[in-house]
């Protein structure tokens, strides 16, 4: 009997963290470069009742194990590091990768990554995201387009930034740089649209930043953006599942204190 309230709990305590991620989604649906992530859920342990035994010689049959479970936990929270739709903006600062590959951005003391590709040029000529960290190029030094002021500004499939300033000079050419990861779903969130390495996710293959369409790495698309992978049918799909996974479990709760007063009326 108290076995199925401390499940009915359990069920109810991670269903919410289900719903949380779920509502996480939702909330990201139209961030750029957002990854959607998935709460996979676990059974936890079990108490044994019997024993299984073999068949013995006498002609007794084998016997299997009976046990009685004590609820379930939540075993992993995935992300969904898929593809998102790319969207025309028809800003040549706006970038999107299509393909493998993350670009690599600096606060000076770190780097993180992102496929988030909004960019700007700074007062100081700096090539930056929207928090300010500087984009890198594939050498991991940050890209800077001088302080005269831009004329024009070009940016190849291949990452290549080319243009001329105000002056009449040319500027570049700086190759964007990407990064890979053995385990890209390994990464760290850190808000912001910022991912770091950890060691699930591995070093940087090859320990460098690479160039856009060589080697495996994708292409970048000037004047787009890639936007969130949210599937809002399959959000809106889990939401009801884990609504009623939560209402059934509230349910066992319910049920096994009816039982318990039922049990406790016995000597009246």
């Amino acid at each position: 009997m108290i076995r199925s309230l401390y499940s009915g709990v359990s069920g109810m305590k991670n269903h919410q963290v289900r719903m949380d991620v779920i509502g996480n989604n939702i909330a990201n649906v139209n961030t750029s470069g957002f990854k959607s992530s998935r709460a996979n859920f676990q059974d936890t342990l079990y108490q044994a009742i019997r024993s299984g035994s073999a068949a013995t010689t006498n002609a007794l049959g084998g016997v299997n194990p009976s046990q009685v479970g004590l609820g379930m936990s939540v075993s992993s929270i995935t992300g969904n590091m898929g593809q998102g739709n790319t969207q025309s903006t028809g800003r040549t600062l706006d970038l999107a990768i299509q393909g493998n590959g993350w670009f690599a951005v600096s606060d000076g003391a770190n780097t993180y990554y992102t496929r988030e590709g909004v960019f700007y040029i700074d007062d100081a000529g700096n090539l930056v995201n929207s928090n300010g960290y500087h984009l890198l190029d594939s050498n991991g030094s940050e890209i800077s387009l001088g302080t005269d002021g831009v004329a024009t500004l070009n940016i190849s499939q291949g990452g290549e930034i080319t243009g001329v300033d105000l002056q009449g000079n040319d500027l570049g050419p700086f190759t964007i740089g990407l990064a890979m990861f053995p385990n890209q779903e390994g990464l760290e969130r850190v808000g912001q649209n910022l991912f770091r390495q950890s060691a699930a996710s591995g070093e940087l293959i090859n320990d460098s930043l690479g160039e856009p369409t060589v080697g495996g790495y994708g292409v970048i698309r000037s004047h787009y953006l890639e936007m969130s992978n949210v599937d809002l049918t399959e959000e809106f799909t889990n939401m009801i599942t884990t609504q009623r996974g939560y209402q059934a479990s509230a349910r066992t709760i319910t049920t096994s204190d009816q039982m318990l007063e039922e049990l406790l009326n016995v000597k009246r």
